[in-house]
């Protein structure tokens, strides 16, 4: 075969890319309702992924739902029924106040506590800026 013709079908038997470019999504919860609680049954990986603690999530859960929580091993029951729209939305706005870099929107960040004020800093960029939100 000529240089072309392998070329093109080397090219043809390449896998398609990855849709999403960014190197980073906000993990979805999975989940289901059982009785009158709410179980995130993939909360670790979550904290893994977001790479935070999973009492910090747990407590930013409990403000924003309006719920108490427990950690139950690796997944999380929520006290009441809620929807899982809900629970993402809630894991994404958290992303974005304590993880993602406010300057480059990277994830690559670290929280750290100075004196009483909660600062998110980026190793990717070299960004520090005190965190707006509370927990």
């Amino acid at each position: 075969m000529e240089y072309e013709q392998l070329l093109k079908k080397a090219y043809n038997e390449m896998p398609q890319s990855a849709e999403s470019t960014e190197r980073f999504d906000v993990p979805k919860a999975q989940g289901h309702i059982q009785g009158s609680k709410t179980i995130i049954s993939n909360f670790t990986s979550i904290c893994s992924t977001l790479r935070r603690e999973q009492e910090h999530l747990l407590k930013f859960l409990q403000r924003e739902l309006a719920t108490p929580a427990i950690i139950d091993g690796p997944r999380l029951v929520l006290g009441r029924k809620l929807a899982s729209s809900l629970i993402n939305e809630k894991i994404k706005q958290y992303a974005e106040l304590f993880v993602l870099c406010p300057e480059c929107k990277k994830p690559d960040t670290q929280l750290k506590k100075e004196d009483r004020i909660t600062t998110i800093k980026c190793s990717a960029c070299g960004a520090k800026q005190p965190v707006k939100a509370k927990i």
